[in-house]
């Protein structure tokens, strides 16, 4: 049998050279492959072929098209007769079964289980809910106190996922389940690395510390279900959804104690930590460029006449949207996503072949200048409708696509726009002089602020009476 032929991509005698480029500056290497090579890049690295797509149609084949030949862990691809991959395993440990690891008809399943907690007509609560919280943050702020607003993003949406799915209050836990989700997703990264699969045979200071973080949110969780239970009552939400399919069977199948812990656990890291990252890349942006946040000012004047945000607004609230909407282009807060084929996958004349690791970036794709001119440059106007339609669906993806599509989109926009209307309506950032703001893409593939962002609050001069 003849041997594949490869795309092009780098060689070189020494392949883990490419992986310790990869560990120490994910971002700069995958854009110099893109550049390098074009739309189909292949290396290898030891015994694995990792092929990079750079086009749209290649990427909407792979999350759509033909998404049944692609999983996201390599534990779905072996056999009976083989032992677990340690690899999947720690973010197995990390997650479990959720809606984020899970795969095939169980993935199908709980997906049809979860899906009202996410219906257009929940989200007019959701809303409320998020505009009370980013309210309640505002007034807490101080006219020219400089704080992190990473971390004030990450205590604000950690309140909101916790009131609005959960149904309970968790500020009070906010800065330690913050801290304890850093931990994790850091050390999440170092851990999957190549040489690092084994590392969970081991006691050591890094695995104790990625278990004690698990531990703090275990604390939070068995908090969070025993109180719902003890209540006897019924919510509309994420977490009575869990828990009545537990006790119900209902949907085809029981949902166990272990999966509703996979899903609270799933739901708590996607649901806070990425938005609270893309909130704080907008409000660096919006401090860097002074004439998109009058704009914006205007709008939430104009509409809003001083009185809170509501979902119905959001309709009426357009350029709001495109800001958030190119905050999310230019540092999307999930720069990469994996794929492992699980069957000989042909594109542009090349075959990969099974067992083969596929990437695609959002990143990269979001600053491809055949879609986005001049892509560096922070410009709304890119996410008008006119705009929208004349570049490739899948050029811009920050929530993914196809049956894995975050289930939790509507939510993520509806949360962004109100929660930057709120918050905007009252107060302006300006970055403190000489703070370094630099990209820190975790090995877990989130996008993150290496120093956070430290803002002086500005409280605005002239607003409109409510």
């Amino acid at each position: 049998m003849a041997l594949p032929l490869y795309p092009p991509g780098p060689k070189g005698k020494l392949p883990w050279l490419h992986a310790l480029a990869f560990y120490r500056s994910p971002l700069d290497l995958l854009m110099h492959l893109a550049r390098e090579y074009g739309d189909l890049v292949h290396l290898q690295i030891g015994p694995t072929h990792i092929w990079l797509l750079n086009h749209p149609d290649y990427i909407k084949d792979v999350l759509v098209t033909r998404q049944r030949n692609f999983a996201k862990t390599l534990g779905f691809l072996r056999s009976p007769s083989e032992k677990a991959l340690p690899r999947a395993t720690w973010l197995k440990l990390l997650l479990g079964e959720g809606l984020l690891t899970s795969e095939g008809d169980v993935h199908q399943h709980q997906r049809r289980i979860l899906q009202p907690a996410f219906h257009a007509h929940n989200l007019a609560t959701y809303g409320a809910v998020m505009t009370q919280c980013a309210a309640r943050t505002r007034e807490q702020w101080q006219d020219r106190a400089a704080l992190d607003i990473a971390q004030e993003m990450r205590r604000l949406t950690l309140t909101v996922i916790g009131r609005a799915l959960f149904g309970a209050d968790v500020e009070s836990e906010a800065g330690e389940i913050s801290q304890a989700f850093a931990t994790i997703i850091d050390l999440h990264g170092r851990l999957t690395m190549p040489l690092a699969v084994r590392l969970q045979e081991f006691s050591l200071p890094t695995t104790r510390r990625f278990r004690k973080a698990l531990g703090r949110l275990h604390i939070t969780i068995s908090r969070l279900i025993e109180e719902r239970q003890a209540s006897g009552t019924g919510r509309d939400d994420l977490l009575s959804l869990l828990l009545y399919a537990q006790n119900t069977g209902d949907d085809g199948g029981d949902m166990t104690d272990g999966q509703v812990w996979d899903h609270l656990r799933t739901f708590f890291l996607t649901g806070y930590f990425t938005t609270a990252n893309a909130l704080t890349w907008t409000w660096y942006l919006l401090s860097q460029h002074p004439d998109v946040e009058a704009k914006l000012h205007a709008e939430l004047d104009s509409v809003l006449m001083g009185r809170l945000p509501t979902a119905d607004d959001l309709e009426h609230l357009p350029y709001t949207h495109m800001v958030f909407a190119e905050a999310l282009r230019l540092y999307p807060p999930i720069w990469v996503m994996p794929r492992w084929a699980l069957n000989d996958y042909e594109a542009g004349g090349y075959v990969l072949p099974a067992r083969s690791l596929v990437l695609i970036s959002q990143y990269v794709m979001h600053h491809d200048p055949r879609y986005f001119p001049d892509p560096f440059r922070f410009d709304p106007q890119r996410h008008t409708p006119e705009a929208k339609t004349e570049r490739p669906a899948y050029a811009y993806f920050p929530f993914g696509g196809g049956p894995r599509q975050c289930i939790g989109e509507g939510f993520a926009w509806t949360e962004g726009v109100l929660l930057i209307a709120t918050l905007a309506q009252q107060w302006q950032m300006r970055l403190v002089p000489g703070h370094p703001v630099e990209l820190q893409p975790q090995l877990s593939t989130t996008l993150q602020p290496r120093y956070g962002v430290r803002m002086i609050l500005e409280r605005r001069k002239s607003l409109p009476d409510p």
